[in-house]
C-alpha cells in the first residue's frame, strides 16, 4: 500500500499524452489521506517531499514533509468532466481552478520536480555561500555594505558581521539580499 508521499506515484497509463496535471488543495496535514483516496479512484497523484529539520521537546530530527504544504498534484483528462469526483474526495478541500475548469500546471514543472528527487526527496540546490565568505548587501538601508557570513540558517537565512559607525554589527538577512564579492 502506498503511504501517499514522494516517489510512490502512479503514472498515467493509457492516453498519458492527454493527461494534464492539476493542483489540489488539501485539508491541513491531510495530504496522505487525500492521496490514498485519489489513488483508490485511479488518479495519478504526486506529492513532492523535502527533508526538514524538526525540533520538538529538545530533540532535533530530520523528517520528510510536503514541499508545498496543503497541496498535491493529480493527472486528469482535461476534456472530460472525470475530474469532478476529486472535489468530493475525503481529504481534499478544493482544486485550483480558473472559473469552473481546473487550472492546469505545466508538465515541465512537475517533471522538473521529479528530476530533482533523490531517494523520494527533492534535493535542495547547493548553497551558494559559505561561512567566512565576504558578501555585499543589495538594496535597503545597507546597500553596498560589505559583510562576512558568520552563520547560515534554514530557509536561506544568513547572519552577517559587519562594521558600521566604528562598531561591529550582526545582521540577519536572506540569501537573496546579498551577492558574492
Amino acid at each position: 500500500m502506498n503511504d501517499g508521499f514522494g516517489p510512490a506515484l502512479d503514472e498515467p497509463s493509457a492516453h498519458s499524452y492527454a493527461m494534464r496535471w492539476i493542483a489540489i488543495n488539501t485539508h491541513p496535514h491531510r495530504e496522505a489521506i487525500a492521496i490514498e483516496n485519489l489513488l483508490r479512484q485511479k488518479f495519478a497523484v504526486y506529492c513532492p517531499m523535502e527533508l526538514r529539520r524538526i525540533r520538538h521537546a529538545r530533540r532535533t530530527q530530520d523528517a520528510t514533509r510536503p514541499l508545498f504544504p496543503g497541496y498535491i498534484f493529480a493527472a486528469v483528462m482535461p476534456d472530460l468532466a472525470l475530474w469532478r469526483p476529486i472535489l468530493s474526495t475525503y481529504g481534499v478541500r478544493t482544486m485550483v481552478r480558473s472559473g469552473d475548469r481546473p487550472a492546469f500546471v505545466d508538465s515541465g514543472f512537475i517533471q522538473g520536480l521529479k528530476n530533482r528527487e533523490i531517494d523520494g526527496v527533492i534535493a535542495r540546490p547547493l548553497r551558494g555561500y559559505e561561512i567566512g565568505q565576504d558578501v555585499r548587501l543589495n538594496g535597503g538601508p545597507f546597500d553596498g555594505l560589505i559583510a562576512t557570513i558568520i552563520e547560515m540558517g534554514e530557509r536561506d537565512r544568513l547572519v552577517l558581521l559587519t562594521s558600521l559607525l566604528n562598531q561591529t554589527v550582526r545582521l540577519k538577512v536572506t540569501g537573496a539580499s546579498v551577492r558574492a564579492l
